[in-house]
């Protein structure tokens, strides 16, 4: 079973950065799809950023032109780079994995990490 580590959170003042990092536990072969969302205090989880096995890129306008998701020297290990933070952008970051390619082939995985807060002060 895929077990997925975050790591990175903190508390910034705004107009600061932070990086989160993700990595999936398993074979290091293996490439996986990764996803960021977060969830505020009484708010629903929202989608922020994604990262294919191909390297396709999306993000959430809110953070476009901020944040940047990229992959490490490693394949199992997904980062999140996020500038310009702002108060809005508090909230418990989590990490996940829908699929994975290993030599090829597709696994489905849909694995959640622990979560990462981040807190931004005005």
């Amino acid at each position: 079973q895929v077990q997925l580590v975050e790591s990175g959170g903190g508390s910034v003042q705004a107009g600061g950065s932070l990086r989160l990092s993700c990595a999936a536990s398993g074979s290091i072969d293996c490439t996986y799809d990764m996803s960021y969302y977060r969830q505020a205090p009484g708010k629903e989880r929202e989608f922020v950023s994604a990262l294919n096995s191909a390297g396709h890129t999306s993000y959430a306008d809110s953070v476009k032109g901020r944040f940047t998701i990229s992959r490490g020297s490693a394949k199992n290990t997904v980062y999140l780079q996020m500038n310009s933070l702002k108060p809005e952008d508090t909230a418990m970051y989590y990490c996940k994995t829908e699929r994975k390619v290993c030599f090829g082939r597709f696994y489905a995985t849909n694995v959640w990490g622990q979560g990462t807060q981040v807190t931004v002060s005005s």
